[in-house]
């Protein structure tokens, strides 16, 4: 079973939960906002991912606009940017399906259905 965390109100999350549904696998359902990853859980998953913390912001979201973060992740430690994505979920970029062996975060339709087949 795998993991789904999403903002129930963003149209990309609703789009990757209907392909959920439509392909019955089975996840968990989590909201981001109620209950945002922690720190532990994001280094876990950016360690699963081997992708780049960045990948793990929300850039297009308003908070992350209104605390001026493109200018301010140059200068934190990965520790720092860690504890920051725990503090509050609209910082986060979704939805994000995790698996036993793999984290995919954003709605790539393509990239989902490769990930789970073969996964």
């Amino acid at each position: 079973m795998y993991l789904f965390i999403e903002y129930p109100r963003c149209s990309t999350c609703k789009k990757a939960k209907k392909f959920l549904n439509d392909n019955n696998i089975s996840y968990i359902d989590r909201n981001i906002i109620t209950d945002n990853p922690t720190k532990e859980e994001l280094k876990k998953f950016l360690e699963i991912s081997g992708r780049d913390i960045k990948t793990f912001f929300n850039t297009s979201g308003n908070l992350y606009k209104e605390l001026h973060l493109k200018d301010k992740l140059i200068n934190m430690t990965l520790e720092e940017k860690l504890e920051l994505l725990a503090t509050d979920g609209m910082l986060v970029k979704r939805p994000i399906l995790v698996g036993d062996n793999f984290v995919l975060i954003g709605f790539k339709e393509n990239i989902w259905e490769e990930v789970i087949n073969n996964g």
